[in-house]
């Protein structure tokens, strides 16, 4: 941090600050036990805001959740339980594994750009959430509410990244 301050990149009363009372906290990976105190925080977070009601984790998920490596630390949990609330239609929990060896640093290709994965997920999320919704993208059972953004926003969305909406249109 002084070798920052000296070439004038941070400011050095923002360090005496922020210095106050240094606190260092391992990686999440380094912290498994805290995995599932964070997971039931990040689960009524996301599920009250969504208006859904989720009951519990199933040791599996748990079980996953534990065994990986975030190397996104707290933010990617954080992401990945967002993500399975806004994918889920029971009140049992659970992460699709196949997100966590996606979203792992290992897996991605070398040369890939970050747009380019970032493109991905969306297209993920707003599949998943059309399907769950049954092609419908607005009203309140629509993808655009599960998603919580407007139905307009992602109209545009599923039309930059060419989804065919129709594909999950439920047959009655």
């Amino acid at each position: 941090m002084q070798s920052a301050i000296e070439a004038g990149n941070f400011r050095r009363d923002l360090f005496y600050r922020l210095n106050v009372f240094p606190i260092e906290i391992p990686p999440l990976r380094e912290r498994k036990e805290d995995i599932p105190i964070l997971v039931e925080y990040f689960i009524q977070r996301y599920a009250s805001k969504l208006g859904k009601k989720i009951q519990s984790a199933s040791r599996k998920t748990m079980d996953l959740l534990q065994s990986y490596s975030w190397p996104g630390n707290i933010r990617e949990l954080q992401n990945v339980i967002e993500r399975s609330i806004i994918v889920c239609d029971t009140e049992q929990f659970s992460v699709d594994e196949h997100w966590l060896v996606q979203e792992s640093c290992q897996a991605q290709p070398a040369g890939q750009p970050l747009s380019d994965l970032l493109v991905i997920q969306t297209k993920e999320m707003i599949e998943a959430a059309l399907a769950e919704s049954g092609g419908r993208v607005s009203g309140p059972s629509g993808a655009a509410g599960k998603l919580g953004m407007p139905a307009s926003t992602l109209e545009s969305k599923i039309k930059s990244l060419k989804i065919n909406k129709y594909l999950f249109k439920k047959s009655t």
